[in-house]
Protein backbone atom coordinates (compact mmCIF):
# COMPACT_ATOMS: atom_id res chain seq x y z
CA UNK A 1 0.00 0.00 0.00
CA UNK A 2 2.77 2.43 0.97
CA UNK A 3 4.81 1.78 -2.17
CA UNK A 4 1.71 2.14 -4.34
CA UNK A 5 0.81 5.43 -2.65
CA UNK A 6 4.39 6.67 -3.05
CA UNK A 7 4.28 5.78 -6.76
CA UNK A 8 1.03 7.71 -7.16
CA UNK A 9 2.57 10.72 -5.46
CA UNK A 10 5.68 10.67 -7.65
CA UNK A 11 3.60 10.21 -10.79
CA UNK A 12 1.27 13.07 -9.92
CA UNK A 13 4.23 15.29 -9.02
CA UNK A 14 5.72 14.66 -12.49
CA UNK A 15 2.37 15.23 -14.21
CA UNK A 16 1.87 18.57 -12.43
CA UNK A 17 5.47 19.57 -13.21
CA UNK A 18 5.06 19.06 -16.99
CA UNK A 19 2.31 21.65 -17.68
CA UNK A 20 4.19 24.10 -15.44
CA UNK A 21 7.24 23.84 -17.69
CA UNK A 22 5.00 24.06 -20.74
CA UNK A 23 3.09 27.18 -19.77
CA UNK A 24 6.24 28.98 -18.59
CA UNK A 25 7.96 28.12 -21.88
CA UNK A 26 5.06 29.72 -23.73
CA UNK A 27 4.78 32.74 -21.44
CA UNK A 28 8.48 33.65 -21.45
CA UNK A 29 8.49 33.60 -25.25
CA UNK A 30 5.26 35.61 -25.71
CA UNK A 31 7.12 38.85 -26.58
CA UNK A 32 9.10 36.97 -29.26
CA UNK A 33 5.98 35.14 -30.48
CA UNK A 34 4.07 38.42 -30.66
CA UNK A 35 6.84 39.89 -32.78
CA UNK A 36 6.95 36.83 -35.05
CA UNK A 37 3.19 37.15 -35.55
CA UNK A 38 3.30 40.99 -35.79
CA UNK A 39 0.25 40.96 -33.50
CA UNK A 40 -1.31 43.83 -31.53
CA UNK A 41 -2.38 43.43 -27.92
CA UNK A 42 -5.99 42.80 -29.00
CA UNK A 43 -4.83 40.27 -31.61
CA UNK A 44 -2.77 38.48 -28.96
CA UNK A 45 -5.94 38.34 -26.87
CA UNK A 46 -7.68 36.55 -29.75
CA UNK A 47 -4.74 34.13 -30.09
CA UNK A 48 -5.02 33.46 -26.35
CA UNK A 49 -8.69 32.67 -26.89
CA UNK A 50 -7.44 29.35 -28.27
CA UNK A 51 -6.07 28.60 -24.81
CA UNK A 52 -9.33 29.69 -23.19
CA UNK A 53 -11.53 27.67 -25.54
CA UNK A 54 -9.35 24.59 -25.16
CA UNK A 55 -9.42 24.93 -21.38
CA UNK A 56 -13.20 25.04 -21.32
CA UNK A 57 -13.56 22.07 -23.68
CA UNK A 58 -11.20 20.14 -21.44
CA UNK A 59 -12.79 20.99 -18.13
CA UNK A 60 -16.40 20.62 -19.26
CA UNK A 61 -15.71 17.16 -20.62
CA UNK A 62 -13.33 16.05 -17.87
CA UNK A 63 -15.82 15.53 -15.03
CA UNK A 64 -18.18 13.24 -16.97
CA UNK A 65 -15.24 11.37 -18.52
CA UNK A 66 -13.63 10.79 -15.11
CA UNK A 67 -16.96 9.48 -13.81
CA UNK A 68 -17.26 7.12 -16.79
CA UNK A 69 -13.65 6.05 -17.40
CA UNK A 70 -11.68 6.94 -14.28
CA UNK A 71 -9.04 9.63 -13.87
CA UNK A 72 -6.07 7.87 -15.49
CA UNK A 73 -7.23 7.78 -19.14
CA UNK A 74 -8.38 11.40 -18.91
CA UNK A 75 -4.99 12.39 -17.50
CA UNK A 76 -3.23 10.45 -20.27
CA UNK A 77 -5.16 12.19 -23.05
CA UNK A 78 -4.65 15.58 -21.42
CA UNK A 79 -0.92 15.02 -21.08
CA UNK A 80 -0.74 14.02 -24.75
CA UNK A 81 -2.38 17.32 -25.70
CA UNK A 82 0.21 19.25 -23.70
CA UNK A 83 3.09 17.35 -25.31
CA UNK A 84 1.74 17.93 -28.83
CA UNK A 85 0.93 21.59 -28.23
CA UNK A 86 4.53 22.70 -27.70
CA UNK A 87 5.86 21.97 -31.22
CA UNK A 88 2.61 23.23 -32.79
CA UNK A 89 2.94 26.60 -31.02
CA UNK A 90 6.65 26.88 -31.80
CA UNK A 91 6.42 25.90 -35.47
CA UNK A 92 3.28 28.02 -35.93
CA UNK A 93 5.06 31.08 -34.54
CA UNK A 94 8.09 30.47 -36.77
CA UNK A 95 5.74 30.31 -39.76
CA UNK A 96 4.04 33.55 -38.69
CA UNK A 97 0.68 31.80 -38.43
CA UNK A 98 -1.54 33.16 -35.67
CA UNK A 99 -4.07 30.40 -36.42
CA UNK A 100 -1.48 27.66 -35.88
CA UNK A 101 -0.40 29.24 -32.57
CA UNK A 102 -4.05 29.45 -31.50
CA UNK A 103 -4.52 25.77 -32.42
CA UNK A 104 -1.45 24.85 -30.38
CA UNK A 105 -2.81 26.85 -27.44
CA UNK A 106 -6.16 25.07 -27.85
CA UNK A 107 -4.38 21.72 -27.54
CA UNK A 108 -2.50 22.95 -24.49
CA UNK A 109 -5.65 24.35 -22.88
CA UNK A 110 -7.69 21.22 -23.57
CA UNK A 111 -4.91 19.01 -22.24
CA UNK A 112 -4.24 21.11 -19.18
CA UNK A 113 -7.88 21.89 -18.39
CA UNK A 114 -9.09 18.32 -18.78
CA UNK A 115 -6.02 16.65 -17.35
CA UNK A 116 -5.71 18.90 -14.31
CA UNK A 117 -9.34 18.43 -13.27
CA UNK A 118 -8.67 14.68 -13.33
CA UNK A 119 -5.34 15.13 -11.53
CA UNK A 120 -7.02 17.19 -8.82
CA UNK A 121 -9.55 14.39 -8.38
CA UNK A 122 -6.63 11.96 -8.11
CA UNK A 123 -4.76 14.23 -5.70
CA UNK A 124 -7.83 14.70 -3.51
CA UNK A 125 -8.16 10.91 -3.35
CA UNK A 126 -4.54 10.62 -2.24
CA UNK A 127 -5.27 13.16 0.50
CA UNK A 128 -8.24 11.07 1.61
CA UNK A 129 -6.22 7.85 1.69
CA UNK A 130 -3.16 9.37 3.38
CA UNK A 131 -5.21 11.64 5.68
CA UNK A 132 -2.83 14.54 5.18
CA UNK A 133 -2.47 17.62 2.97
CA UNK A 134 -1.06 16.86 -0.49
CA UNK A 135 -2.70 19.15 -3.07
CA UNK A 136 -0.65 22.26 -2.15
CA UNK A 137 2.51 20.19 -2.68
CA UNK A 138 1.22 19.04 -6.08
CA UNK A 139 0.46 22.57 -7.16
CA UNK A 140 3.90 23.46 -5.83
CA UNK A 141 5.29 20.97 -8.36
CA UNK A 142 3.39 22.85 -11.06
CA UNK A 143 4.90 26.11 -9.84
CA UNK A 144 8.36 24.53 -9.68
CA UNK A 145 7.83 23.55 -13.30
CA UNK A 146 7.03 27.16 -14.14
CA UNK A 147 10.27 28.25 -12.46
CA UNK A 148 12.32 25.73 -14.43
CA UNK A 149 10.50 26.60 -17.66
CA UNK A 150 10.90 30.32 -17.00
CA UNK A 151 14.63 30.07 -16.33
CA UNK A 152 15.12 28.09 -19.53
CA UNK A 153 12.95 30.62 -21.38
CA UNK A 154 14.96 33.55 -20.01
CA UNK A 155 18.23 32.08 -21.29
CA UNK A 156 16.61 31.15 -24.60
CA UNK A 157 15.27 34.70 -24.99
CA UNK A 158 18.57 36.32 -24.04
CA UNK A 159 20.47 34.06 -26.46
CA UNK A 160 17.89 34.65 -29.22
CA UNK A 161 17.41 30.87 -29.40
CA UNK A 162 14.72 30.10 -32.01
CA UNK A 163 11.25 29.77 -30.52
CA UNK A 164 10.46 26.72 -32.66
CA UNK A 165 13.48 24.70 -31.50
CA UNK A 166 12.90 25.74 -27.89
CA UNK A 167 9.29 24.52 -27.79
CA UNK A 168 9.98 21.36 -29.80
CA UNK A 169 12.61 20.36 -27.23
CA UNK A 170 10.20 21.11 -24.36
CA UNK A 171 7.61 18.85 -26.00
CA UNK A 172 10.13 16.02 -26.36
CA UNK A 173 11.18 16.20 -22.70
CA UNK A 174 7.55 16.36 -21.60
CA UNK A 175 6.83 13.18 -23.53
CA UNK A 176 9.48 11.29 -21.55
CA UNK A 177 7.97 12.41 -18.22
CA UNK A 178 4.43 11.50 -19.29
CA UNK A 179 5.43 8.02 -20.46
CA UNK A 180 7.06 7.45 -17.06
CA UNK A 181 4.19 8.77 -14.93
CA UNK A 182 0.83 7.73 -16.39
CA UNK A 183 1.19 3.92 -15.97
CA UNK A 184 1.84 4.44 -12.24
CA UNK A 185 -1.65 5.81 -11.58
CA UNK A 186 -4.55 3.53 -10.61
CA UNK A 187 -7.24 3.13 -13.25
CA UNK A 188 -10.28 3.31 -10.99
CA UNK A 189 -10.11 6.71 -9.25
CA UNK A 190 -13.36 8.65 -9.63
CA UNK A 191 -15.06 5.83 -11.57
CA UNK A 192 -16.51 3.63 -8.83
CA UNK A 193 -19.22 6.05 -7.81
CA UNK A 194 -20.45 6.23 -11.39
CA UNK A 195 -20.55 2.47 -11.72
CA UNK A 196 -22.72 2.15 -8.61
CA UNK A 197 -24.73 5.30 -9.18
CA UNK A 198 -28.42 5.24 -8.42
CA UNK A 199 -31.15 7.72 -9.13
CA UNK A 200 -30.65 9.13 -5.63
CA UNK A 201 -26.91 9.58 -6.22
CA UNK A 202 -27.58 11.43 -9.47
CA UNK A 203 -30.01 13.70 -7.63
CA UNK A 204 -27.35 14.32 -4.97
CA UNK A 205 -24.86 15.41 -7.64
CA UNK A 206 -27.39 17.81 -9.10
CA UNK A 207 -27.98 19.13 -5.59
CA UNK A 208 -24.32 20.19 -5.43
CA UNK A 209 -25.36 23.32 -7.31
CA UNK A 210 -27.55 24.17 -4.30
CA UNK A 211 -24.76 23.71 -1.76
CA UNK A 212 -24.04 27.32 -0.78
CA UNK A 213 -20.71 26.50 0.87
CA UNK A 214 -19.49 24.69 -2.24
CA UNK A 215 -20.56 27.59 -4.43
CA UNK A 216 -18.63 30.02 -2.23
CA UNK A 217 -15.56 27.81 -2.63
CA UNK A 218 -16.16 27.98 -6.39
CA UNK A 219 -16.15 31.78 -6.25
CA UNK A 220 -12.81 31.73 -4.41
CA UNK A 221 -11.30 29.33 -6.93
CA UNK A 222 -12.49 31.43 -9.86
CA UNK A 223 -11.03 34.59 -8.32
CA UNK A 224 -7.68 33.10 -7.39
CA UNK A 225 -7.35 31.20 -10.67
CA UNK A 226 -7.87 34.52 -12.46
CA UNK A 227 -5.12 36.11 -10.35
CA UNK A 228 -2.76 33.25 -11.19
CA UNK A 229 -3.82 32.91 -14.82
CA UNK A 230 -3.42 36.63 -15.48
CA UNK A 231 0.26 36.36 -14.60
CA UNK A 232 0.66 33.24 -16.73
CA UNK A 233 -0.92 34.98 -19.73
CA UNK A 234 0.19 38.59 -19.45
CA UNK A 235 2.89 39.25 -16.83
CA UNK A 236 5.91 39.54 -19.17
CA UNK A 237 3.95 41.84 -21.50
CA UNK A 238 2.71 43.91 -18.54
CA UNK A 239 6.31 44.44 -17.50
CA UNK A 240 7.50 45.14 -21.05
CA UNK A 241 4.64 47.38 -22.23
CA UNK A 242 3.45 48.73 -18.87
CA UNK A 243 6.72 49.29 -16.99
CA UNK A 244 9.35 49.58 -19.73
CA UNK A 245 11.40 46.44 -19.07
CA UNK A 246 13.09 44.67 -21.97
CA UNK A 247 11.89 41.19 -22.99
CA UNK A 248 14.54 39.30 -21.03
CA UNK A 249 13.85 41.24 -17.81
CA UNK A 250 10.11 40.81 -18.33
CA UNK A 251 10.65 37.06 -18.46
CA UNK A 252 12.88 37.27 -15.39
CA UNK A 253 10.12 38.97 -13.41
CA UNK A 254 7.75 36.20 -14.45
CA UNK A 255 10.32 33.76 -13.04
CA UNK A 256 10.19 35.73 -9.77
CA UNK A 257 6.41 35.31 -9.74
CA UNK A 258 6.78 31.58 -10.40
CA UNK A 259 9.36 31.28 -7.61
CA UNK A 260 7.01 33.05 -5.18
CA UNK A 261 4.22 30.65 -6.18
CA UNK A 262 6.53 27.70 -5.58
CA UNK A 263 7.63 28.93 -2.15
CA UNK A 264 4.04 29.61 -1.14
CA UNK A 265 2.83 26.17 -2.18
CA UNK A 266 5.65 24.12 -0.73
CA UNK A 267 5.58 26.11 2.51
CA UNK A 268 1.83 26.53 2.78
CA UNK A 269 1.07 23.25 4.57
CA UNK A 270 2.28 24.60 7.93
CA UNK A 271 0.01 27.65 7.70
CA UNK A 272 -2.98 25.53 6.68
CA UNK A 273 -2.52 23.18 9.65
CA UNK A 274 -1.96 26.06 12.08
CA UNK A 275 -4.54 28.61 10.96
CA UNK A 276 -7.05 26.65 8.85
CA UNK A 277 -8.19 27.01 5.27
CA UNK A 278 -10.45 30.10 5.59
CA UNK A 279 -7.71 32.22 7.17
CA UNK A 280 -5.14 31.10 4.57
CA UNK A 281 -7.54 31.81 1.70
CA UNK A 282 -8.37 35.24 3.12
CA UNK A 283 -4.68 36.12 3.45
CA UNK A 284 -4.08 34.83 -0.09
CA UNK A 285 -6.71 37.20 -1.49
CA UNK A 286 -5.28 40.16 0.42
CA UNK A 287 -1.69 39.48 -0.67
CA UNK A 288 -2.70 39.04 -4.33
CA UNK A 289 -4.82 42.21 -4.30
CA UNK A 290 -2.04 44.30 -2.74
CA UNK A 291 0.56 42.98 -5.19
CA UNK A 292 -1.70 43.71 -8.16
CA UNK A 293 -2.50 47.20 -6.83
CA UNK A 294 1.19 48.07 -6.58
CA UNK A 295 1.82 46.89 -10.15
CA UNK A 296 -1.17 48.94 -11.37
CA UNK A 297 -0.81 52.20 -9.48
CA UNK A 298 2.91 52.64 -8.73
CA UNK A 299 4.91 53.80 -11.73
CA UNK A 300 8.24 52.45 -10.54
CA UNK A 301 10.11 49.45 -11.93
CA UNK A 302 11.60 48.35 -8.59
CA UNK A 303 8.23 48.50 -6.84
CA UNK A 304 6.54 46.67 -9.71
CA UNK A 305 9.12 43.88 -9.65
CA UNK A 306 8.90 43.55 -5.85
CA UNK A 307 5.10 43.59 -5.94
CA UNK A 308 5.15 40.48 -8.10
CA UNK A 309 6.41 38.60 -5.02
CA UNK A 310 3.23 39.54 -3.13
CA UNK A 311 1.11 38.70 -6.16
CA UNK A 312 2.75 35.28 -6.45
CA UNK A 313 2.58 34.47 -2.74
CA UNK A 314 -1.08 35.50 -2.68
CA UNK A 315 -2.05 33.45 -5.71
CA UNK A 316 -0.05 30.39 -4.66
CA UNK A 317 -2.45 28.70 -2.24
CA UNK A 318 -5.83 29.86 -3.52
CA UNK A 319 -6.52 27.10 -6.02
CA UNK A 320 -5.10 24.04 -4.20
CA UNK A 321 -6.48 24.98 -0.76
CA UNK A 322 -9.93 25.64 -2.19
CA UNK A 323 -9.81 22.32 -4.07
CA UNK A 324 -8.99 20.56 -0.78
CA UNK A 325 -11.85 22.37 0.92
CA UNK A 326 -14.23 21.27 -1.83
CA UNK A 327 -13.14 17.63 -1.59
CA UNK A 328 -13.69 17.74 2.17
CA UNK A 329 -17.03 19.57 2.03
CA UNK A 330 -19.31 16.53 1.84
CA UNK A 331 -20.00 13.19 0.13
CA UNK A 332 -19.06 12.41 -3.49
CA UNK A 333 -15.68 14.12 -3.27
CA UNK A 334 -14.83 13.59 -6.97
CA UNK A 335 -17.98 15.36 -8.14
CA UNK A 336 -17.34 18.25 -5.75
CA UNK A 337 -13.74 18.67 -6.91
CA UNK A 338 -14.82 18.53 -10.57
CA UNK A 339 -17.49 21.17 -9.99
CA UNK A 340 -15.28 23.75 -8.29
CA UNK A 341 -12.30 23.04 -10.56
CA UNK A 342 -14.60 23.79 -13.49
CA UNK A 343 -15.52 27.10 -11.84
CA UNK A 344 -11.82 27.89 -11.52
CA UNK A 345 -10.99 27.15 -15.10
CA UNK A 346 -13.77 29.48 -16.26
CA UNK A 347 -11.13 32.13 -15.54
CA UNK A 348 -9.14 30.74 -18.46
CA UNK A 349 -12.12 31.34 -20.76
CA UNK A 350 -13.00 34.90 -19.81
CA UNK A 351 -9.60 36.11 -18.58
CA UNK A 352 -7.14 36.27 -21.49
CA UNK A 353 -9.39 37.76 -24.21
CA UNK A 354 -11.12 40.12 -21.78
CA UNK A 355 -7.83 41.43 -20.44
CA UNK A 356 -6.50 41.69 -23.98
CA UNK A 357 -9.37 43.88 -25.16
CA UNK A 358 -9.36 46.00 -22.00
CA UNK A 359 -5.57 46.30 -22.25
CA UNK A 360 -5.75 47.37 -25.89
CA UNK A 361 -8.18 50.13 -24.95
CA UNK A 362 -6.83 51.31 -21.60
CA UNK A 363 -3.41 49.64 -21.21
CA UNK A 364 -2.44 46.34 -19.61
CA UNK A 365 -1.85 47.89 -16.18
CA UNK A 366 -5.42 49.16 -16.10
CA UNK A 367 -6.67 45.73 -17.19
CA UNK A 368 -5.20 44.26 -13.99
CA UNK A 369 -7.97 46.01 -12.06
CA UNK A 370 -10.19 43.04 -13.01
CA UNK A 371 -8.18 40.30 -11.25
CA UNK A 372 -7.47 42.71 -8.37
CA UNK A 373 -11.21 43.15 -7.78
CA UNK A 374 -11.77 39.40 -7.85
CA UNK A 375 -8.96 38.86 -5.34
CA UNK A 376 -10.64 41.33 -2.97
CA UNK A 377 -13.91 39.40 -3.33
CA UNK A 378 -12.08 36.15 -2.49
CA UNK A 379 -10.65 37.71 0.68
CA UNK A 380 -14.13 38.68 1.88
CA UNK A 381 -15.74 35.35 0.94
CA UNK A 382 -13.06 33.06 2.45
CA UNK A 383 -14.11 33.40 6.13
CA UNK A 384 -17.62 32.24 5.19
CA UNK A 385 -16.66 28.73 4.05
CA UNK A 386 -15.71 27.30 7.47
CA UNK A 387 -13.19 24.48 7.91
CA UNK A 388 -14.75 21.07 8.52
CA UNK A 389 -11.45 19.20 8.74
CA UNK A 390 -10.14 21.58 11.41
CA UNK A 391 -13.44 21.32 13.30
CA UNK A 392 -13.25 17.51 13.27
CA UNK A 393 -9.66 17.63 14.55
CA UNK A 394 -10.68 19.86 17.47
CA UNK A 395 -13.52 17.50 18.34
CA UNK A 396 -11.16 14.51 18.27
CA UNK A 397 -8.76 16.29 20.65
CA UNK A 398 -11.48 16.73 23.31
Amino acid sequence: MLSTLRARRLALAALFFVPGVGIASWVTRTPDIRDLLSASTAEMGLVLFGLSLGSMVGILSSGPLVARLGARPVIAVGAAGIVLSMPVIGLGAAAGSAIAVAVGLFLFGAGMGGGEVAMNVEGADVERVAERSFLPFLHGCFSLGTVVGAVIGIFATAAAFPVAWHLVLVGALALIAVVFAVPRLPAHTGRASAQHATREAASARRALWKDSRLLLIGVIILAMALAEGTANDWLPLVMVDGHGFDAALGSTIYAVFAAAMTIGRFGGGWFIERFGRPAVLCASGVFAAVGLALVIFVDNQIVAAAAVLLWGLGASLGFPVAISAAGDSGPDSAARVSLVATAGYVAFLVGPPALGFVGDEFGLRAALLIPMAFAIVAAFVAPLIGDRRRARALVEQR
